[in-house]
């Protein structure tokens, strides 16, 4: 499983994280990030250490910092939300309208039975995302979204109880059929650094969205 190298310089990589590589160690074992750091070192005598966290079917943008100073500045940026964040996802159905603003606090829920997960609650952390419909084939589509906070599962319970559609794949808030893998993609990262230039990187859209017909060839959206 190859690493494909999207930004460098001497304080931060983005990768190209495949679908179905997780971050962490698996309770039941297999491959995982943490056994691939050395190789990202490229030179450096530190391992480079992942900033944010995407989910183990989450494929795209991940930005990892070459020092600590580094780690310190960037995960600063995460908080104060200044990074500009943009995935595509494949929901299950056809979205009527073609834009809007999903604003619904998550709570984390935990049982027995099924284990964890993030609900909408009233009481629970804001939660914002953007989104812009892209294309429509074959009873799904294709959506932008760009969260404006940095939830856990954000745009997996946004997609499936704001737009009424879950992520096709989604065996957590959808059903399992219809794709191996949640068909959720981080397809651009923008992180500001002051007067130095921005981290900009951008993955290309993988080959089991374009298996279903989709394209990422929509214009960007107009600065508000």
């Amino acid at each position: 499983m190859q690493l494909e190298i999207l930004f460098e310089d001497g304080e931060a990589i983005v990768i190209d994280k495949p679908a179905g590589l997780p971050l962490d160690r698996p309770r039941a074992g297999g491959p995982c990030l943490e056994d691939r750091l050395d190789e990202l070192k490229l030179g450096f005598q530190r391992e480079p250490f992942p900033v944010h966290r995407l989910d183990r079917d989450t494929s795209g943008c991940l930005l990892l910092a070459r020092n600590p100073k580094a780690l310190k500045r960037f995960s600063a940026a995460f908080e104060e939300r200044t990074v500009e964040k943009r995935y595509l996802g494949v929901v299950a159905g056809e979205v009527a309208e073609d834009e809007g603003t999903i604003a619904l606090n998550l709570s984390k829920v935990s049982t027995a039975k099924d284990g964890w997960r993030m609900i909408p609650a009233r009481k629970g952390k804001p939660a914002v995302t953007h989104w812009r419909k892209l294309d429509v084939r074959n009873g799904l589509t294709l959506v932008e979204f760009r969260p404006e906070t940095g939830r856990t599962h954000q745009i997996r319970v946004h997609a499936a109880s704001g737009l009424g559609f879950p992520l096709l794949g989604d065996p957590v808030y959808g059903t399992k059929g219809g794709a191996p893998r949640t068909m959720l993609h981080a397809a651009g990262l923008t992180v500001p650094r002051g007067e130095k230039a921005p981290i900009v990187a951008t993955a290309p859209l993988p080959a089991d969205f374009a298996a279903l017909g989709f394209q990422d060839d929509a214009p960007e959206a107009a600065p508000e």
